[in-house]
């Protein structure tokens, strides 16, 4: 990926004083949402993520008018966001950054949902209701849930990723446990953190694939 400068990322509370003006639903995610949901610092960021919802993409250019947009399209390269483009279901990632020279800030990620209901962008046999996406942290900022970061963060995991997934396994509830360990086996298959998430015998087999489309949101079977 061309990426110009370095990265300098914005701190969370100035993201989080910029997206309160957004109007639209909006989290922080990556690894800013496992210390939000475990309370405490876990590691040092090289950036931070904030993710949106594609149908209120525009909200973006809003909250961050004055800044350069850049839209990652096609994957691996950067190019200008125009004002007032609707960006197309391939294109997931937006770096901004003040001006030309200056550091890149915040990275925004799209998702998809439709009819009130989230559909990961990676398999859509993973959803769950918009209105269970996130939560609300210190200082009222909203933020992923554990598990759906998680889920994102299990395709190919960094030393990052596990460091992620060891401070946020404590907090856990064996709902979020089922739901993760259900989503991780239904999109990337067998996964060492199938184990480390301690969940019962009948959750850590991949489902039949006519049941993929039923994966739930609660960590139930329906």
């Amino acid at each position: 990926m061309t990426t110009g400068p370095a990265w300098e990322p914005a701190p969370l509370p100035e993201v989080a004083g910029m997206f309160r003006r957004a109007g639209v639903p909006w989290w922080i995610a990556g690894g800013h949402a496992i210390e939000l949901a475990v309370g405490h610092p876990v590691r040092e960021h090289a950036d931070i993520d904030v993710l949106v919802l594609r149908d209120d993409q525009l909200a973006v250019q809003r909250v961050l008018a004055g800044s350069e947009w850049w839209a990652a399209d096609p994957p691996g390269t950067l190019r200008p966001w125009r004002p007032d483009e609707y960006l197309h279901p391939g294109v997931h990632d937006i770096w901004c950054r003040p001006g030309p020279t200056a550091p890149w800030r915040i990275q925004i990620m799209l998702d998809e949902a439709q009819d009130g209901m989230w559909f990961s962008r990676r398999d859509s046999a993973v959803h769950r209701p918009v209105a269970e996406l996130g939560a609300i942290g210190t200082g009222g900022i909203p933020y992923l849930t554990p598990e759906v970061q998680l889920y994102y963060k299990a395709k190919e995991p960094r030393p990052k990723d596990e460091t992620d997934l060891a401070a946020a396994l404590p907090y856990l509830a064996p709902a979020q446990r089922i739901w993760l360990a259900e989503a991780i086996l239904a999109t990337y298959g067998a996964h060492p953190w199938i184990d480390r998430l301690d969940v019962p015998e009948q959750y850590r087999r991949p489902p039949p694939k006519e049941l993929l489309d039923e994966l739930p949101h609660d960590g139930e079977r329906r």
